[in-house]
């Protein structure tokens, strides 16, 4: 698969994963372009690649701008390696101008219960569309996580699912009673869809009987947030993700567990929820110091 291809594929997942504005996407769009242009063929080395960014610097761009289009580079070179489009990620060492860190957004445990239960579980695809939430709020899975989940990878009896994350890795995590109620239910119209001889194995499958894209699953949730009354803007399949961590925070769970369940590679990706549940480090530090 050629580059631009590859940068199709990212754009796409970015839209699908990340819920990200349209302008914002154009402005992905034009940066890896830039890239892409700059190269001009040459293989995407390290060299190539501080090429580009010394190439910026000369320009006079604000420290910003170099930063979101080294941003859009790093993204890119690490989705191509995450989906197997290439072997080894040119930027690992590449330095960028620092920039505060954002905290992840999250919906309050009310907008989350109204959002899973939106789905009119009259129907068949409310059903689906009841599970789907349900697994990924229980499991804080990624969208390409849940798009890939196939039936042998549930045990509903022992409440678990084998989920595959980046680099194909695989963890093992437990889903709460109401995601198994969900699946369960929705699982016999999943038969009825289904198109023999052509089964997919996905868990979670389209009207068309084939496996759910990662977009389905953007505006499937996109669709539920605005039928439960939470702007639009403010729900995204990574929010859900999101969402899952900080109430687990805020509930006790702590960080090495949350990693463990969100597939963090290091411990230092799930120490953001700290951030954004200071309420939560009070009383832990309150019940567990001994002048607390």
């Amino acid at each position: 698969m050629s580059l631009s291809d590859g940068l199709d594929e990212y754009l796409a997942a970015l839209r699908a994963e990340r819920g990200l504005a349209p302008a914002t996407i154009e402005a992905y769009r034009g940066d890896l372009r830039q890239y892409l242009g700059h190269l001009d063929g040459a293989d995407p080395d390290p060299g190539a690649v501080s090429g580009f960014v010394r190439h910026l610097d000369g320009r006079g761009l604000a420290a910003t701008t170099i930063a979101r289009k080294i941003a859009a580079v790093r993204g890119f070179h690490r989705f191509l390696v995450a989906e197997g489009m290439a072997d080894a990620d040119p930027t690992l060492l590449l330095d960028s101008p620092r920039r505060g860190r954002s905290l992840p957004k999250a919906l309050t445990i009310d907008e989350m219960i109204r959002l899973v239960e939106a789905p009119d579980t009259s129907t068949a695809l409310g059903r689906r569309d009841r599970a789907l939430l349900e697994f990924m709020y229980a499991t804080g899975a990624r969208v390409a996580e849940t798009v890939g989940l196939d039936q042998m990878d549930l045990d509903l009896a022992n409440r678990t699912a084998l989920v595959t994350g980046k680099g194909g890795k695989q963890r093992l995590v437990p889903l709460g009673s109401h995601a198994v109620d969900a699946i369960h239910r929705w699982l016999p119209d999943r038969l009825s869809l289904r198109t023999p001889g052509r089964d997919p194995g996905a868990i979670f499958l389209n009207a068309r009987g084939g496996r759910l894209s990662r977009q389905a699953v953007f505006d499937i949730v996109r669709k539920h947030a605005e039928c439960s009354g939470i702007a639009r803007g403010k729900v995204s399949p990574h929010v859900l993700r999101h969402s899952m961590a900080t109430h687990m925070v805020e509930g006790g769970a702590d960080l090495r567990t949350v990693q463990e369940l969100l597939g963090h590679a290091s411990i230092t990706t799930t120490q953001i929820y700290t951030s954004v549940s200071p309420r939560h480090l009070l009383e832990v530090y309150v019940l567990s110091h001994p002048r607390g």
